[in-house]
């Protein structure tokens, strides 16, 4: 029986509106856990899902385009130029900007307080 990530990509492929996914996506998908093994061995049953640091190789802050630094301790993938804090929810990262929040105040608000 096909999983069901595996069974939906099928479908898609069958139907022509889809090609199956390159290597960078297949990549991504294993890494996050999206494309499950066939080895039961592996399966780590109900536990709660944990971020992969080798995803930061393929994401990037939507606002600026610059890496993230994955911060263990608040569970959020962090953009230090803007200040900005991504959470991540059951090993997902929530790459919404709107979700996001502010770390610390702006380089230029900084300043002006300063003077």
């Amino acid at each position: 029986m096909l999983s069901g990530a595996r069974a939906w990509l099928l479908a898609l492929s069958l139907r022509g509106t889809c090609t199956l996914p390159s290597a960078v996506a297949r990549r991504c998908l294993h890494a996050s856990g999206s494309w499950r093994s066939a080895d039961k061995s592996k399966k780590t049953g109900n536990a709660p899902r944990v971020f992969d640091p080798a995803l930061l190789e393929f994401l990037v802050c939507p606002l600026s385009k610059k890496p993230l630094r994955f911060e263990a301790s608040t569970n959020e993938l962090i953009n230090e130029e803007l200040g900005i804090a991504y959470p991540i929810i059951d090993g997902i990262p929530n790459m919404i900007p709107q979700a996001a929040r502010m770390t610390h105040q702006n380089k230029k608000q900084e300043e002006m307080e300063q003077h």
